[in-house]
């Protein structure tokens, strides 16, 4: 198998839901958080999920979504990682002059390639792409019940540097609830 890593010139919707899917875990980061006067306290602790079998989180996309993927693609911050032809990773980021940042709005690796080096490639390419391009960090959004993906960024230099309790629901920090995760690879 040769992988390659090269621009994604094109963008096809129904190929990139396909790659996506969703992904599957046993744990999760609860969060707990505190506010006071004095002392306001977020505190995540690595849990296993209350359901006995791993649960899979599906993806959702909405066309809006999907057309601001399509028209990033032939820029210089869209990646794909193909075997042959064959669609295998993406990485679509969009640059932020404001704050020198490229927003990574999608990164995946189809699951049967995963543990190959595919991810780590391709998030070296982009990181070495966005350096090129005068940016100073890579930053991204994943959920508190994402744990194969929070583990995957920090090997690949990400520290968790924010969250969002109210990012998808006014109740997301219910059990049954996600929280919104943000994560920062510094590039300078």
């Amino acid at each position: 198998m040769t992988i390659t890593i090269r621009p994604l010139l094109q963008f096809d919707p129904a190929s990139f839901v396909a790659l996506v899917g969703g992904y599957t875990t046993a744990e999760r980061y609860r969060v707990e958080a505190r506010e006071e006067d004095a002392l306001t306290e977020f505190r995540l602790v690595l849990e296993p999920l209350p359901e006995p079998e791993p649960q899979l989180f599906q993806f959702t996309y909405h066309d809006d979504e999907l057309a601001h993927y399509a028209a990033l693609a032939g820029g210089p911050l869209a990646l794909g990682a193909y075997d042959g032809e064959m669609w295998v990773g993406v990485a679509v980021g969009e640059r932020r002059d404001w704050n020198r940042t490229l927003w990574l709005h999608e990164f995946h690796v189809a699951a049967g390639h995963h543990r190959q080096g595919i991810g780590r490639r391709l998030m070296d390419a982009l990181a070495e792409r966005a350096r090129a391009a005068g940016l100073r960090a890579l930053m991204l959004e994943t959920q508190n019940t994402n744990v194969p993906a929070i583990r995957f960024y920090r090997r690949v230099g990400f520290t968790l540097d924010g969250l969002n309790v109210a990012y998808y629901t006014n109740d997301d920090l219910r059990p049954d609830r996600t929280v919104a995760l943000f994560m920062t690879r510094r590039l300078e």
